[in-house]
């Protein structure tokens, strides 16, 4: 496996079809994995014999897990931080291709999608889940705020349900996908290698999908949306735990102990990121919001803290800098993302 490409990039039928290719991390991206996209993508453009582009990912578990976050807290800890900002620059500027790519781009979500993941299949024009599929934009759980467009895509989630997602880096079920925006339509994981066949032999990706796609059932997040909505609403992350402790159900206790995890910086920018995007109508602004806040982030110690903590150590014991929301500098916060 170690030859292998990271990303297998083929064309079959008028069909670009690419692959992430690491299944032992759930495809999680490196560079080198967006510049392959990359350049696949630049050249399947404005060839002719391309009509479409596929994107799945290698192995059973999922599209993606995301980005490489061992790698970049490697290249704080080597005191290369500038690599990763190239990483998400590169990233970011893919995101936007994607979401203006001029061929049907359809994008195949099973299992875990998360994180990059999304970046790379939610900007797509054709977004498909199954009852498998796991998708999150998990950033406050590691010392980061939602990216890769992901503010943009939560800002325009139902309600206040966009700010619960990010805020609590809750999964999303495919159900619960489509409702929210993250994805187009729901086939039956059962027929994902006949949908899988259809493309690679030409069908048109649309009539493809309708015919394989089923109805969702009922978004869990939907029945939950009056008590996210009132408690979510709040202007601030203090506001919206006082919300959630005058509340007083299960379901807000859940939340409570969730945001007491959390990294108390990442909440704070996750929060003004999120309106903010809400209040923008440009994609490419937002990305250029979401740089910012990452690169400000990287030089902050939770980051390196929440990866040692979640992935290398897996203690799950952050020690978070500051360690309360009263310490968070929020006028710091509102300057970095203006």
């Amino acid at each position: 496996m170690s030859d292998e490409p990271q990303v297998r990039a083929r064309v079959q039928n008028g069909v670009g079809h690419l692959t992430l290719n690491r299944p032992r991390a759930i495809n999680a991206l490196t560079h080198r994995m967006i510049i392959s996209i990359r350049d696949a993508l630049g050249q399947w453009r404005t060839d002719s014999r391309v009509h479409s582009v596929l994107l799945d990912g290698a192995g059973d578990r999922g599209l993606c897990a995301g980005g490489d976050i061992r790698g970049l807290r490697e290249n704080v800890l080597d005191d290369r931080p500038n690599d990763t900002r190239d990483f998400w620059r590169d990233e970011y500027t893919l995101c936007a291709v994607i979401a203006n790519y001029p061929k049907p781009y359809t994008a195949l979500m099973d299992g875990v999608t998360m994180g990059g993941g999304v970046g790379v299949a939610s900007h797509g024009s054709i977004r498909v889940v199954t009852e498998r599929s796991k998708i999150a934009m998990p950033e406050t759980r590691i010392g980061l705020a939602p990216d890769i467009g992901g503010t943009w895509l939560l800002s325009r989630a139902p309600g206040e349900i966009g700010t619960y997602l990010g805020l609590n880096a809750a999964t999303m079920s495919g159900a619960d996908a489509v409702w929210c925006g993250f994805a187009d339509h729901l086939v039956p994981s059962t027929s994902l290698p006949m949908l899988r066949d259809a493309l690679l032999a030409g069908e048109e990706p649309t009539a493809a999908v309708a015919r394989l796609e089923v109805d969702p059932v009922p978004a869990p997040l939907a029945a939950e949306q009056r008590w996210i909505d009132a408690c979510y609403s709040a202007e601030t992350v203090p506001e919206i735990i006082d919300r959630l402790v005058a509340a007083g159900t299960d379901a807000a206790r859940a939340a409570l102990s969730e945001l007491a995890e959390l990294c108390p910086t990442s909440l704070v920018a996750t929060l003004l990121g999120v309106r903010r995007s809400g209040q923008r109508d440009n994609l490419r602004d937002v990305l250029d919001q979401e740089y910012r806040t990452s690169s400000w982030l990287l030089d902050r110690p939770d980051l390196v803290e929440g990866i040692r903590a979640r992935v290398v150590d897996k203690d799950n014991a952050p020690r978070w800098d500051p360690a309360t929301l009263a310490e968070v500098d929020l006028a710091e916060v509102e300057r970095v993302i203006a």
